[in-house]
């Protein structure tokens, strides 16, 4: 069993996937401890925020600011539930939010600002509807923390997207041809094999390994929804 975290402790994975320890007594400011779990680095720096001996990182976003709202979002169920892959996604739309707004009045950014940063991915369709799930995700929370009055996004449509025939899916004589340059006990049959026969989303095709086989039989929680289903059996 894993050790129980010590009073005003808390952890959460970040953007990344790493486990982050923090330190916030009553409804002070958060102290992020750098060290090692349970090591004795850990302790001196938990013991110091606790006492109050560490002071916060006096660089930061002015408060009020839409970097400070981000922050703020960032600290919160309604962002940390969010599964891995979707936070992925959205730290990249945030970074260019902050790039290009971060230091605007978040209470200042309105519907129009929103669909103008839509249109400015508009080569980029897909990506224009992940910017409005973004902001609207933020706005949304924000609303209910009593930090905005309204949600801006909530009205700005999602971009048309074009149609087409889109990639052509492979036939069974593609399927044969892959398989006969690339046979069974090289990496690239693998991967052809995890992907016709798991069934999984990109993102978990990419993580399935070794470690998830047990009597040939590939388990694997799914990043999205967290699921857990038998795949696929296998002879790796």
């Amino acid at each position: 069993m894993p050790r129980p975290l010590p009073r005003h402790c808390y952890r959460e994975k970040n953007y990344r996937g790493k486990m982050v320890f923090y330190v916030r007594v009553g409804h002070g400011p958060r102290i992020r401890i750098k060290a090692v779990f349970d090591t004795a680095e850990f302790w001196n720096e938990y013991n110091a925020a606790v006492e109050g001996k560490t002071k916060p990182r006096a660089t930061g976003p002015a408060a009020g600011s839409l970097a400070w709202l981000i922050e703020r979002y960032r600290e919160v169920n309604a962002w940390t539930s969010l599964s891995l892959a979707t936070r992925r996604q959205r730290e990249n739309i945030f970074k260019q939010v902050l790039a290009t707004a971060g230091t605007v009045p978040h209470t200042s950014i309105t519907s129009a600002m929103i669909a103008k940063g839509r249109d400015r991915r508009s080569e980029t369709p897909f990506q224009a509807r992940h910017f409005i799930d973004t902001m609207r995700g933020l706005f949304a929370w924000a609303k209910t923390a009593g930090l905005a009055k309204s949600n801006p996004a909530s009205d700005v449509e999602y971009p048309t997207l074009k149609s087409g025939d889109g990639f052509p899916a492979w036939t069974e004589d593609d399927v044969a041809a892959y398989a006969r340059r690339w046979p069974a006990g090289t990496r690239q049959h693998v991967w052809l094999a995890v992907l016709l026969y798991t069934g999984l989303r990109r993102g978990d095709a990419v993580r399935i390994g070794k470690q998830h086989i047990r009597d040939g039989i590939a388990t694997l929680q799914t990043e999205k929804t967290k699921t857990v289903g038998i795949h696929m059996r296998c002879g790796w």
